[in-house]
């Protein structure tokens, strides 16, 4: 689950938003469909990069460079050799399959289009001069934090119970991630990606209602 530097709509019950009827059975295929797809695609892509010699690695975010600007849209589908495609695979699996599946699919498309973004321009803006920031971890780390405030921005029971069974299974992972024991890890798009995530949670909460 790890980012790599290289030099140079809500449902009607249950989890918050998840869906309660039989229509959640066609959004629960979607949304694994969805996923299966992007991370085929980030298979395909590394498959594509070992062909050229490496030719799409120049296309990742490169730090305070205005250049490096447009990998914000491209760096998190990109990766630095099949292991690293590995590392991010069954995270963004299935924390992607869980917040597509409690939101639903265009809500959760927004969420990531928020996440990329900030996550890129948070990680343009501090990683270190002269490195090249690549991989899906990221949006990893996003969704984590999108999904782990979600619930008690939502203040529903169940939401709180996966929030906290979220930071329970990935939490120790996640705290590693973001501390700066690795050079060759970009514990910025780590920390970008979580900030990005609970940022988004906070902006997409419902208004509280007058009784």
């Amino acid at each position: 689950m790890n980012g790599t530097n290289t030099p140079g709509r809500a449902g009607r019950a249950g989890m918050p938003g998840m869906p309660a009827t039989a229509g959640g059975l066609g959004r629960a295929k979607a949304a694994a469909v969805l996923m299966l797809g992007w991370v085929a695609l980030l298979w395909v892509l590394e498959a594509v990069d070992l062909a050229t010699g490496h030719a799409l690695d120049e296309y990742g975010i490169e730090a305070r460079e205005p250049a490096g600007l447009p990998g914000v849209l491209t760096a998190p589908f990109l990766h630095v050799g099949f292991d690293h495609v590995a590392s991010n695979s069954v995270p963004l699996l299935v924390l992607g399959f869980m917040t597509a599946l409690s939101v639903g699919i265009r809500h959760f498309l927004a969420v990531c289009a928020l996440i990329l973004l900030a996550d890129g321009l948070g990680t343009w803006l501090i990683s270190p001069p002269d490195t090249e920031t690549l991989g899906a971890s990221g949006m990893v780390f996003g969704l984590f934090g999108y999904l782990l405030v979600r619930g008690f921005v939502e203040r529903k029971p169940l939401g709180i119970a996966v929030s906290l069974g979220i930071a329970a299974f990935y939490g120790s992972g996640i705290v590693a991630g973001v501390l700066p024991t690795d050079s060759d890890v970009s514990w910025q798009g780590h920390l970008a990606g979580l900030a990005a995530g609970i940022a988004t949670a906070l902006f997409y909460r419902r208004p509280a209602r007058l009784s």
